[in-house]
């Protein structure tokens, strides 16, 4: 059980949508996309499942360096984050997301090199099933995974929103071309 007195959140505008932001006193906890109000439930639900004791509390002021550096980084102004993160997840997804977070900007990799970067190269299913429950998308780049092929696979917020980052870095045009 990981106890946080709690969780604070607040929802910003973007290219792709609303999104909306949490974070704990230890750092930004999920990333959604959609309104507050289409949002909560699916958050409360997630800390559910993750075991997270904690209240709901909507409140921008812990929120505004990742709302800055989102809107920097919707704006071309930013290509890497820093910001603290505050992740659960089992030590096979904890290692997946840290290797995505590695994923420079306009660089796209597939889910076979992901998995025989962390010395799993049969893994290309369990990368993708972790990349799938990465809770900060965008800080933690899972849009910048594709298919072995170079197609545009499999994207929690939908392959539109996955197409417009990508264009956003310039690496939808490499893919393409």
């Amino acid at each position: 059980m990981s106890k946080r007195p709690f969780i604070y959140y607040t929802e910003m505008e973007s290219p792709i949508g609303a999104i909306t932001l949490a974070a704990s006193d230890y750092g930004i906890c999920f990333i959604e996309f959609g309104s507050v109000k289409s949002t909560c439930s699916s958050m409360k639900m997630k800390m559910n499942k993750l075991q997270i004791k904690g209240e709901l509390k909507e409140d921008e002021e812990p929120l505004q360096q990742a709302k800055h550096q989102l809107t920097e980084y919707f704006s071309g102004e930013r290509e890497e984050f820093d910001l603290p993160l505050d992740l659960i997840g089992t030590k096979f997804q904890q290692l997946v997301w840290d290797q995505v977070s590695r994923i420079p900007y306009g660089v796209t990799k597939s889910y076979k090199q992901i998995a025989r970067e962390i010395g799993a190269p049969k893994a290309v299913r369990a990368i993708g099933g972790s990349n799938n429950k990465n809770p900060v998308p965008i800080i933690i780049p899972c849009h910048r995974v594709i298919g072995s092929n170079g197609s545009m696979v499999g994207y929690g917020g939908g392959l539109d929103k996955k197409e417009i980052l990508l264009r956003l870095e310039g690496s939808f045009e490499k893919m393409t071309s």
